[in-house]
């Protein structure tokens, strides 16, 4: 008696080697990573881009490169073949493995050191060159890494998401003109090389990509001014870039306490005396206290209203009435005056701020507006009066 026939379920070996493959089965070979997006794991996918970024480097035959997040080894592979070694550091135990493999038993296999590991806690050892196909989550670090190296590389061809590009190569005056933008082209020389679009990677990203190029100032060039100094001063400066100096500096009690701090700091190690006496005044209190007012500051000045950035230039008469009549509303509302008690240490902190303001010729000037001197000339004016940061 013969067998039943069975309906062969889906998804099921063939029976037959004439039988085609199930879709799911080539689905199954064609697979053989799951990209992880969320630590920037999109590949580049171009050969053309892929040659193009080393040829930026302007590579040595005796350079040492190194090379962040080398994925499946589209670029190492280029690399391998101008310069006398690369090392790639990768935070992905399959993608270590993956370009490991894509060389071995290759003449290239002796020029590839690969080291496992997060790239902003890794130490690396001495190297000419950096290129990267940057994840976007390590960006400002990774730039501020690598200028910040006793030995910085000669060139660094990055790539970066197209906002974060636009960033580090804006200038004053520019609608994203930011502390970054100042810190970076202070210490190095940034262009711009050429847009990479969301459908040369595998999988595409959200955004759009550029490369940049970064060159450390050396030699004469190089600023002779401590990167902790110059930061922690724009960082106060940029905390709102639209407001005017003043209010940057006077409308904020931080801003103030801290300075304050570093001052009995630095007066400690100068044996600088320092007076902490209360400020006899009528009500015993700071009456030009730094409280802000809606986003405005304690005499008014500002240029953001109930938390918006408004960014109105003088001249301009398009403000909406509502504003109008914020701001009118704003300036008639009393004052509420501060619990903490005027010292004398306070008040010259106040007055060394506003002198140095005065003496720049910054006070009512917006930090989006200042370029790299008229932040030198007042971080200069501020360590003359014994203000320091970082």
């Amino acid at each position: 008696m013969g067998k039943a026939k069975t309906a062969r379920k889906a998804g099921s070996a063939a029976s037959s080697p004439y039988d085609r493959p199930s879709k799911s089965a080539s689905a199954q070979k064609n697979n053989i990573f799951k990209f992880n997006t969320n630590v920037g794991q999109h590949i580049l996918k171009n050969p053309g881009v892929a040659d193009a970024i080393v040829q930026k480097a302007d590579l040595k035959p005796t350079d040492v490169v190194l090379e962040v997040g080398p994925g499946s080894g589209n670029i190492t592979v280029r690399i391998l073949q101008q310069a006398r070694k690369v090392i790639a550091c990768e935070l992905d135990p399959r993608m270590a493995a993956e370009v490991t493999k894509r060389v071995q038993g290759t003449p290239m296999q002796k020029k590839l050191e690969v080291l496992l590991g997060d790239a902003i806690k890794t130490e690396f050892p001495p190297f000419d060159v950096c290129i990267s196909n940057t994840p976007y989550q390590i960006s400002s670090p990774l730039v501020f890494k690598l200028l910040s190296m006793p030995n910085p590389p000669r060139t660094s061809i990055l790539m970066f998401q197209r906002e974060f590009a636009l960033r580090l190569t804006a200038r004053p005056g520019d609608a994203l003109y930011c502390r970054l933008s100042v810190n970076v082209q202070f210490y190095a020389t940034v262009s711009h090389v050429m847009k990479v679009g969301r459908s040369n990677f595998k999988p595409p990203p959200q955004v759009e990509s550029s490369v940049v190029r970064i060159c450390p100032k050396t030699g004469a060039d190089k600023p002779k001014v401590s990167f902790d100094e110059f930061d922690g001063m724009l960082r106060i400066c940029f905390n709102r870039k639209n407001k005017i100096m003043r209010a940057a500096w006077l409308g904020s009690k931080e801003v103030l306490s801290m300075i304050e701090r570093n001052y009995r700091v630095y007066c400690a190690m100068n044996n600088i005396p320092i007076d902490d006496s209360v400020v006899d005044d009528e009500n015993g209190v700071d009456e030009d206290e730094d409280m802000e007012v809606d986003g405005q500051d304690a005499k008014g000045n500002g240029d953001e209203w109930g938390g918006f950035d408004m960014d109105v230039e003088e001249g301009d008469d398009d403000t909406p009435a509502f504003f109008k009549e914020l701001k009118a509303a704003n300036e008639s509302m009393p004052k509420t005056p501060s619990k903490r008690k005027k010292t004398r240490l306070a008040q010259l902190i106040r007055s060394k701020i506003e002198k140095v303001l005065e003496e720049t010729e910054l006070v009512d000037k917006r930090a989006r507006q200042c370029d790299e001197n008229d932040f030198l000339r007042l971080l200069f004016a501020l360590n003359s009066e014994g203000i320091h940061f970082g």
